[in-house]
Parts: structure tokens; C-alpha cells; sequence
């Protein structure tokens, strides 16, 4: 989990400051609180439908769709959203229980009930996307439903984080009316129950968000709607903020628009950016089914040559940070092992791990990237890493990239040797940085068998219901992933939102899986 303290410390600090910039940032001529706000983020969905999505569509998962708990502001558990109460029946962890909230109903009408949420999550196991959040639910072997407000998982295994994965935008339940139990929906519409309805959406462009008035649950709307435009120029982004196009920006902004939107002119110009602790990240894949790949000593040289601190420096210029382990700082049992076996960037060092191997130089390696998901940073950040390891005289590598639709399917297909992939947790556990990356069918798609993760690690932490006891467990996992060297990670970001000065909720609007919940966002009004 987050340092919850230190969370906590952050939030309040900054709930504070936006309260006394209520009363000082303010319009004259007061506020149009009918006026939609608009917000600005390249992360643009790949699909509408819940079952074939494990990646930035969550985004807008989380304001449509509802989910038996949820992680309010400043949470660090699950909280009850849909379920009026959830809980373990049993001391083992197998058998969770959930009572659902009375007169539930979709947005079509059809009652949430007890076998709604069966069918929902039901059939993202039987649709088995290999893009979907399938392998969340490995430990799941079936629902039962009792009665219509009772929902009894009863699991294969002890699993004290799966309330967690009932908490993210994974366990989204849908009308089962609109979506079909063995196929993805595809007609470009969204059925839910979450705070908001889906007015309209325009793939690549833009989903309007109108307030649901029978939502029950635990957020509380501040706003009359909300448009979410989608972008794939962060620049062009920045300067509708700027020009008052659009209200707020999440996601895509590059380290130099960052920084320029940060300055006093900026500011002067009504614009004010809120940072975070963030726990995304940003890593490399290595695929053994690549012959140069497959030999771990090329993997390790890789691992001896890149200089994340140039790469942070150059690239991201201070809203990063490097990082040396999947699990990322402010998260239990985070530590740094690729530092501990690898130290500084070392030339020589790496060199001699290849001439051991018998591995002939250069080595011709692919790195693939997507053009269209992690903003525009990414490619500059792929330059760097090619400069880096082609200075080194041991590598020659050849840069590709697509965009995000077709580049999941590829790396999914197991296409490229070596891709960079970023990771927003689905839940603030250690878990979630280290499970969906093992097994034979995991979330980057490259089959990583590892006995001893698979079959001691993870099982013996998933029967402890106290996360924070579970450091030794992971702390040995993230060891055994520097030795492996199958994950490279780069470096670890700071979330960041910006905002016209009439618009607050920004510091609120943050979960933690660091999703944006367009509820918190209001206009301010003068008094």
C-alpha cells in the first residue's frame, strides 16, 4: 500500500490551498456553474467495454461504470460504492461476500442486482481478451448469488487483495441487457450505473459526461457534466489550456509543458498546476523469443549501459525520478535492486558480461514504443535510451513504434523483442507490481514462469489480510526480477494536473490508482 500518512499529508495540504484560493482566485463577475467543464488528457479509451481493457480506458471507467468498492480521495482500502458492505466470511480469505445497495438500477433501467454483477464479471473470463483484465481474476473460481442483493466469491485460492481488484475499474459492472455474456460490446455506447451517464462519444475525439440521477454511491458530483477531449498532440494541448479552449489537463503533458505552464507567466495567465506522489511507471520488456534477447546476458548488459539519470534529466528535466525496482517508491516493501546488482552506468562492466557470454558486438536489438498513449515525451525518451546504448559500441539499436490499438495487439502477439510499457496500479498494493507481470499469460504477454513467485511468494502474501506485513515476500520478488532481468525499469512520475484558476477539485481528483474522478472538479464562485 501508500504511505498513507504521507498521503494524507499531501492531500490536506493541498485541500487547504485550494480553500484559501477559493476565496482569492475568483472572477468578479462570479461563475457559469451551468457551463460543462472541460478536460484535456491524450489518454483516449481503446474501448468502451470493461471486458478488453486493462490500460488508460479506466480513465473513463471509473466516472461511467460502477464498482462494488471504490478508493475514495485519500483512501488507501476499498471502500463500499455499489455493495452496502463487503467482507471475508472465512479466516482462509476464500470466500469474500458482498450486500448490495437497495434499488440499484442501470442507466437503461435493469436493476443491479446480484446477477448483474455475476454476469459482468462472468464475462470477462469467458470473452478472455488477451487486452482484457482477465488475469486479475485468477484466483476467482465462481460467483455465487443467493439472493439479489448477496454476492458470495468464492475463491480458488487464499487472496486477501481481491477486494482490491473489486475496487478498480476491472470489476466495472454492466446492464447485462446491452453486453453480451460471450462477446465485447462494440456499438460505441456505455451502459452503467457510475456518477456520470455517456451522452456521446466520439472516438479519438471527445466523451461528453452528463450527471446520472440515480446513482448511489459513495462520490458526490460538483459539477453539471463534464467533456473529455481527447488529444494526441500534448502541445496542442497546452495551448487550448492556455487560450481557455478547455478547463483542465490530466495525463500526456511533456516535462517541458509542464514546466512552462508551472512559470509566473503562466500563472499570471490563469493557469496553476497541482503535483502529486504518483505511483505511475515506466518500463522496458525484454522478449525471449527473440534469440539475442533470450540470452540473459544481453538482457543484463542493457541493464549495465542505460543511465536513467540522464534519461530523467534530459528527458523528463525533474518531473521524474529514476526508478530501480517495479515497485515504486511510497508503495510497502518498495526497495532497489536493480541498483544493488547493477549499481552506476558502467560501459566496461557491461562489455565483460557480454565477452563471458560469448555475445558478438554490436548487438542489433528492436525497441518499439507507442506513439499515442504515454504523451510526447516517449519518443524522445526512446532517443535517449538508442543514444545511450548505441554509444556504448555494443548495441545497434533500431527504433519502431505504433499506435497504442495496434501496438497492444503486437506486444500481446508477442511481436517485439524489447517495448517500453508504462504501469498505473490497478490498486495501491505491492501485489500489483509484481503479480500481473508473472505467469504464463500476463498483462505485457510475454510468458515469464518464475517457480518461486508463482508458488511460494505470491500465495504466502495473498494469505495475509495485513498488507503491511507482506514486505519479505515482495521484497524477494523484486530481487528475483533484477536477477531476470525479463523487466527494465526506468523511472518513476509525479501525477500532475492543470487547471484555469476558476476551476478547483484538481488536488481532489486524483485516486489511487490514479484515475481521474471528473466529479471532484467544480467552478468557483464568488461571495
Amino acid at each position: 500500500m501508500f504511505n498513507r500518512t504521507r498521503c494524507l499529508q499531501v492531500t490536506a495540504a493541498l485541500a487547504s490551498i485550494s480553500l484559501l484560493a477559493g476565496c482569492g482566485l475568483i472572477s468578479d463577475s462570479g461563475a457559469d456553474q451551468t457551463k460543462r467543464i472541460v478536460v484535456g488528457t491524450t489518454s483516449a479509451p481503446s474501448t468502451l467495454d470493461p471486458a478488453a481493457a486493462w490500460d488508460g480506458s479506466w480513465e473513463l471507467y471509473r466516472n461511467v461504470y460502477q464498482t462494488l468498492l471504490a478508493f475514495p480521495t485519500g483512501s488507501t482500502k476499498p471502500q463500499p460504492d455499489a455493495a452496502q458492505s463487503c467482507e471475508f466470511t472465512d479466516s482462509a480469505n476464500e470466500a469474500y461476500r458482498c450486500t448490495l445497495r437497495k434499488g440499484l438500477k442501470f442507466s437503461d433501467g435493469e436493476p443491479l442486482d446480484s446477477k448483474a454483477v455475476k454476469h459482468s464479471l462472468d464475462r470477462i473470463r469467458t470473452i478472455g481478451s488477451k487486452v482484457g483484465p482477465k488475469d486479475l481474476f485468477g484466483s476467482l473460481e465462481r460467483i455465487e448469488t443467493p439472493d439479489p442483493l448477496t454476492v458470495v466469491f468464492q475463491l480458488k485460492t487464499p487472496d486477501a487483495t481481491f477486494p482490491f481488484v473489486l475496487g478498480s475499474p476491472a470489476a466495472s459492472l454492466v446492464a447485462p441487457k446491452e453486453y453480451p455474456a460471450d462477446k465485447v460490446r462494440k456499438d460505441g455506447k456505455v451502459t452503467g450505473s457510475g456518477p456520470y451517464v455517456l451522452d456521446s462519444y466520439k472516438e479519438g475525439g471527445e466523451a461528453v459526461l452528463a450527471n446520472y440521477a440515480n446513482y448511489q454511491g459513495f462520490a458526490q458530483s460538483h459539477n453539471n457534466g463534464v467533456t473529455i477531449r481527447y488529444y494526441t498532440d500534448s502541445k496542442k494541448m497546452a495551448a487550448d489550456l492556455k487560450s481557455k479552449d478547455i478547463d483542465a489537463i490530466y495525463r500526456g503533458l511533456s516535462a517541458p509543458e509542464i514546466k512552462d505552464l508551472q512559470t509566473p507567466a503562466s500563472h499570471n495567465a490563469g493557469v496553476q498546476v497541482v503535483d502529486n506522489v504518483g505511483a505511475e511507471i515506466r518500463y522496458l520488456v525484454f522478449n525471449p523469443s527473440d534469440p539475442a534477447v533470450a540470452k540473459p546476458a544481453v538482457r543484463q548488459a542493457v541493464a549495465q549501459v542505460i543511465d536513467r539519470g540522464a534519461l530523467v534529466s534530459k528527458v523528463y528535466q525533474g518531473t521524474a525520478e529514476p526508478l530501480y525496482s517495479m515497485v515504486p517508491k511510497g508503495v510497502v516493501g518498495h526497495k532497489t535492486p536493480f541498483y544493488d546488482v547493477f549499481g552506476q552506468p558502467d560501459v566496461d562492466k557491461a562489455k565483460k558480461i557480454l565477452q563471458k557470454a560469448d555475445v558478438k558486438t554490436p548487438v542489433d536489438l528492436t525497441f518499439w514504443y507507442t506513439t499515442d498513449r504515454y504523451g510526447s515525451s516517449t519518443a524522445p525518451e526512446f532517443e535517449e535510451l538508442k543514444r545511450q546504448l548505441d554509444g556504448s559500441g555494443l548495441f545497434r539499436i533500431t527504433l519502431r513504434n505504433k499506435p497504442w490499438k495496434a501496438y497492444q495487439e503486437g506486444y500481446k502477439n508477442g511481436e517485439y523483442p524489447v517495448f517500453g510499457r508504462g504501469w498505473f496500479p490497478d490498486f495501491p498494493d505491492p501485489d500489483n507490481f509484481i503479480a500481473p507481470f508473472v505467469g504464463k499469460e500476463n498483462a505485457v504477454g510475454t510468458p515469464y514462469e518464475n517457480p518461486e513467485i508463482l508458488t511460494d511468494l505470491l500465495p504466502k502474501s495473498r494469505r495475509e489480510s495485513d498488507r503491511a506485513a507482506v514486505t519479505q515476500e515482495f521484497e524477494r520478488a523484486q530481487k528475483i526480477f533484477a536477477d531476470d532481468v525479463r523487466l527494465l525499469p526506468l523511472w518513476q512520475g509525479k501525477l500532475y494536473v492543470a487547471t484555469r484558476d476558476d476551476i478547483a477539485g484538481g488536488e481532489r481528483a486524483l485516486d489511487p490508482q490514479t484515475a481521474m474522478q471528473m466529479w471532484e472538479l467544480y467552478r468557483k464562485i464568488s461571495w
